[in-house]
């Protein structure tokens, strides 16, 4: 099932995203699950989100998790990875390294979500035992992120 983020309403102009994955376990190492996260760089919140594996399917259910408009008109900055690639229009993609700052609030918001959800420490005693409840403490997280954001 396909979810969206609630998203405050954008101005029209131009918009910039940064994308990137995160992965986390449930249960064991061996059971990966990646969670995509799509930012706008000016407000910070969360435009798009997908948690799944780390393959071109998931990048382009991370791609329709964003509003219609950002898919139009927004220019993505990830990282080198593949599936990105494959999946964001080449007009709309800028692939990029980590030394650019071009990504920097994406994965600062890695760092928080793995600061703020226990369960996503690499090494960590409250991990997931139930997928369900993983995705749902992600999801939680986010909607109170933008929730957080649109009060401030």
């Amino acid at each position: 099932m396909l979810r969206q983020v609630s998203i405050s309403q954008k101005a029209r102009g131009k918009l910039t995203i940064e994308c990137d994955e995160l992965w986390s376990f449930v249960f064991s190492k061996e059971n990966k699950f990646y969670v995509w996260l799509a930012i706008d760089r000016k407000t910070r919140e969360i435009v798009g989100c997908y948690i799944g594996d780390r393959s071109r399917a998931s990048a382009k259910k991370l791609w329709a998790s964003r509003p219609a408009v950002s898919r139009q008109c927004a220019v993505a900055y990830t990282d080198f990875w593949v599936s990105y690639e494959k999946v964001i229009p080449s007009k709309r993609h800028r692939a990029v390294g980590k030394e650019t700052g071009q990504t920097n609030h994406v994965e600062r918001l890695n760092n928080t979500l793995r600061q703020r959800i226990s369960r996503l420490v690499q090494k960590s005693l409250p991990f997931s035992k139930n997928v369900k409840n993983h995705i749902e403490a992600i999801w939680y997280f986010i909607h109170d992120y933008n929730a957080q954001l649109a009060q401030a």
